[in-house]
Order: structure tokens, then C-alpha cells, then sequence
């Protein structure tokens, strides 16, 4: 059983500090099951790779057995291909990298840097299908080589094993975490009994990101071994949106960001400047990310122009929202075929958002973590890619106009920041340069001489 773990950030030997493995030597490891041994088969400054390479003793596997032990407990493919003894061997042997921390180069830790991981031989129980299904929501290239049952007997047809390498740009603690968690989710074997501290890794290990990766259900179903109210229980405990005493504030959040803002009527003058931009470059199809309640989505479906519009929602309540707001299930046909609701999130990788002319993501990015942020710029500018990016968010300096708003605080409680016009258009720039898109501004509400308007608007083009 085989995991090779390659940077090319330079120096790239600074994996080994990422890892606490010294390059220059090979080190082994005695686990329950056998050992493992790690070493590197490159070091150099331009590239390094790590290998985690698992000796699993197959008799000690079937040792305790009550009775005796039967032939396919001894001859099977446990000891070669990546499986719950991977996930077992990467907390005992990476531990502290899987945890993100580095004592040396916690800076380095923090930061998203080109990786590669290979696993030699991985089940794939669900094909190659439910393997991109897992990995490239979250932003990696996979590349997968399917391997015959016997190439000498081509007939016995296809296994379920892969030779699979992903790919992509990301700190080393979400690689491990992903191999960690969805490993086994491939492999569909546990080699252990799981009880509640299972749920208790699952919930720790997929915090961030499993509780909007489109497979989350699947995902906690086979981590937990099939355990149906166990996995209903992680995926309520992980899903924050899901909880309706928190939807509840989530409203009462943005009544409290309508009401500082009513008397400029900002909402509508947000929404109308998105209509206007995407009627001046032409959309189409046009996609809502973070649509929320469908306000807009009500808008852009009256207008005839708009032959194709997708709202997209982390928050499966706001979806429903939008759909009875939308009264899509009285909708004639025709109208009813321009407009789809799906349930997503804008910092893992989605296939169904991309080739559309147009994106609207309005007051959306103000919502997300900053550490996130990067994971957003990929989604939308690197993969979805659509021609035109309208993208609005809040002008901090303009706080200082509305009555009854503290200084310091900002317009809506999940607010995670609100940027001055610099700071927008620093980030914008960058942005624009990294993917190769041009980006112009435009203000949106009444300006002070001083302060700016209280909306800033990022027109992204190529």
C-alpha cells in the first residue's frame, strides 16, 4: 500500500518540515497491523516527494479469531490497496501536519501550495464517476487508470481498482484531511468496529467542508459503515444551515441589514445595477450564486432575455425560500424550464456551474471566511469561468452614514468583513490578473464626497 506526497513550491524540501520527516532519511513505524516505513524518493529544491509505504501483515489481521480462520481471511487485498489502514497509518505517522501545525513553517502550514498525491492502488467501489464525484468538488484534478481484473484474460472484464492522482493547490493539511476521511468512503471496508467516536472523527475531520460537499450524505453513510442514524446524526450535528433556529437568525440578520439600509432603497438599486450590466454584455444564461431567497432570481425570470437561469444556495431553507417566493410548482412549463435551484457552495468545485455566460454574486463574499476566499476565486474565475462577473459587497467606509449603526460594526451579524474601497479593489485587481479577466468598478447608491457609496460593484469581463 503505497501514498506519495510531491511538492514543487520551493524550496520543495521544506515538505519535510511540513511532514516532520527528514528527507535525508528513512524512518519505519510499528502499528497494530504491520508498519510503516517513510522515505523520499526525490529531494530537490524544485520538487520532493514523500512516500508512505504500508507493510501490513495479513496473518496478524485474522489473530483473536474465535475458531478457525478461513482461507479468505488470510488471501485478500488488504494489504495493497489504499483503505482504513491508510487513513489509521496518516493520524499515527503525519499527525501533526494532519492537525496543521508545523514548528518551523507554520506560515508555510497555512498557506495553499501546488501538491500532488498518488495513490498506487485505490477500490473505487462506485467507479471512477463517484471518485471525481468526491475529490473534484473540492478543487483537485484526478486522474484515474483503471486496472483489469487479469490483463492476460481480458475477458474476466474491469476491477473496481484505480491508480489515481489528484492534483491542485491547497494547504497539506486539507490533502491529508480529504485522503484521511475519503479513503475509506472509496473503499467501502472499515477494518475497525465504529461506534460514537467515529461520528466524533467525522464531525472534527470534516469541518470546513464536508457539510457542503454535494456528496455529504453518501460520505458520512459509508464513513460510518452503513450506520443510518449515525450518519443522520453527523450530518445534523456538521450542517449548520440545516438547522432551522439558526435560519431563523440568519433572517432576522438581514431584516436587521434592510432595515440600516431602507432609506436609500439599496437592495433595489443593487439589483437593478446587476440587470443593468448583464442586459449591457448580453447574458443568457446567467447564474445566481448565493441567491439566497431568489430576489433576483424573481427579477431576471420576468425578463424574457434571460433564456437560462441557475440559482445557486448553501442554505437548503433559503432555497426553499426562493422557491415558493418563485412559485415554481405553478409555473407554466415553459417558464418552469428556465429556472433551476440547486444546493451548493462557492468554495468547492462544481461542474453544473460552468459554461454559462454571466455570474451575479451579490453581497455573497462579505459572508465567507478569509481563508476562503481562495477557494472562491478558483470556483468561480478558474473552473465555473463564466464570461462576465457581476460581484457587489459592501463599502465600509459609508458606514459612518447610517444612523444607529455602532462604529466598528458591521451591517449584517454574519458579516465576516467589509472592505474599504481599497481593499476591494486590491483584491479585484489581483483577482483579475491571476485568471485572466479585466475588472472595472462602478458605484451603487448616492455618493459622499468622503466616504464613497454604500455599495461598491466589481464588473469582471474577458
Amino acid at each position: 500500500m503505497l501514498l506519495t506526497i510531491t511538492s514543487t513550491y520551493r524550496p520543495a524540501t521544506d515538505l519535510g518540515y511540513l511532514l516532520h520527516k527528514n528527507p535525508e532519511r528513512a524512518q519505519s513505524f510499528a502499528l497494530s497491523f504491520g508498519q510503516a516505513h517513510v522515505f523520499y524518493p526525490e529531494a530537490t529544491v524544485e520538487r520532493c516527494t514523500a512516500a508512505l509505504l504500508l507493510d501490513i501483515d495479513p496473518v496478524h489481521l485474522v489473530r483473536g479469531l474465535r475458531g478457525e480462520a478461513a482461507l479468505e481471511q488470510y488471501v485478500n487485498d488488504r494489504p495493497y490497496v489504499a483503505s482504513s489502514f491508510l487513513s489509521v497509518a496518516i493520524a499515527a505517522v503525519f499527525g501533526t501536519a494532519l492537525n496543521g501545525h508545523s514548528a518551523s513553517r507554520q506560515e508555510l502550514a497555512d498557506t495553499q501550495i501546488p501538491l500532488q498525491a498518488k495513490l498506487a492502488v485505490l477500490p473505487c467501489r462506485g467507479g471512477e464517476n463517484f471518485l471525481r464525484r468526491l475529490f473534484e468538488p473540492l478543487g483537485y484534478r484526478v486522474t484515474a487508470i483503471l486496472h483489469m481484473l487479469d490483463e492476460k484474460y481480458p475477458e474476466w472484464g474491469a476491477s473496481s481498482y484505480f491508480s489515481v492522482t489528484l492534483e491542485g493547490n491547497c494547504r497539506l493539511c486539507d490533502l491529508l484531511t480529504h485522503l484521511y476521511v475519503l479513503v475509506p468512503v472509496l473503499d467501502d471496508d472499515k477494518h475497525y468496529w465504529i461506534g460514537d467516536d467515529e461520528v466524533e472523527k467525522l464531525l472534527r475531520r470534516g469541518r470546513g467542508w464536508l457539510e457542503t460537499h454535494p456528496e455529504r450524505e453518501q460520505i458520512a453513510y459509508r464513513y460510518l459503515k452503513h450506520q443510518r442514524s449515525m450518519a443522520r446524526d453527523a450530518i445534523a450535528r456538521l450542517v449548520a444551515d440545516d438547522v432551522p433556529g439558526q435560519d431563523i437568525d440568519k433572517a432576522a440578520a438581514n431584516d436587521e441589514e434592510e432595515r440600516i439600509e431602507e432609506r436609500l432603497s439599496l437592495h433595489e438599486q443593487r439589483l437593478g445595477a446587476v440587470m443593468a450590466v448583464l442586459h449591457q454584455v448580453g447574458t443568457k444564461r446567467v447564474l445566481d450564486l448565493g441567491c439566497g431567497e431568489g430576489r433576483l432570481l424573481k427579477m431576471l425570470l420576468k425578463d424574457k432575455a434571460f433564456e437560462q437561469i441557475v440559482g445557486l444556495d448553501v442554505s437548503y431553507r433559503a432555497l426553499e425560500m426562493a422557491r415558493d417566493r418563485l412559485n415554481l410548482d405553478r409555473l407554466p412549463a415553459k417558464q418552469r424550464e428556465r429556472i433551476t435551484l440547486i444546493h451548493g457552495a462557492l468554495t468547492y468545485r462544481d461542474k453544473r456551474l460552468e459554461g454559462y455566460d454571466a455570474a451575479a454574486v451579490v453581497e455573497v463574499i462579505e459572508h465567507l471566511d478569509p481563508p476562503r476566499l481562495a477557494a472562491f476565486e478558483r470556483v468561480l474565475f478558474e473552473f465555473a469561468r463564466p464570461n462576465t462577473v457581476v460581484l457587489t459587497t459592501p463599502n465600509a467606509e459609508y458606514n459612518v452614514k447610517f444612523e444607529g449603526l455602532p462604529a466598528g460594526k458591521f451591517r449584517h451579524k454574519d458579516h465576516r468583513f467589509e472592505w474599504t474601497r481599497e481593499e476591494f479593489k486590491a483584491w479585484a485587481y489581483k483577482v483579475a490578473e491571476r485568471f485572466g479577466y479585466a475588472v472595472r468598478f462602478l458605484p451603487i447608491g448616492p455618493e459622499d464626497p468622503l466616504a464613497g457609496s454604500p455599495t461598491q460593484m466589481g464588473i469582471f469581463s474577458r
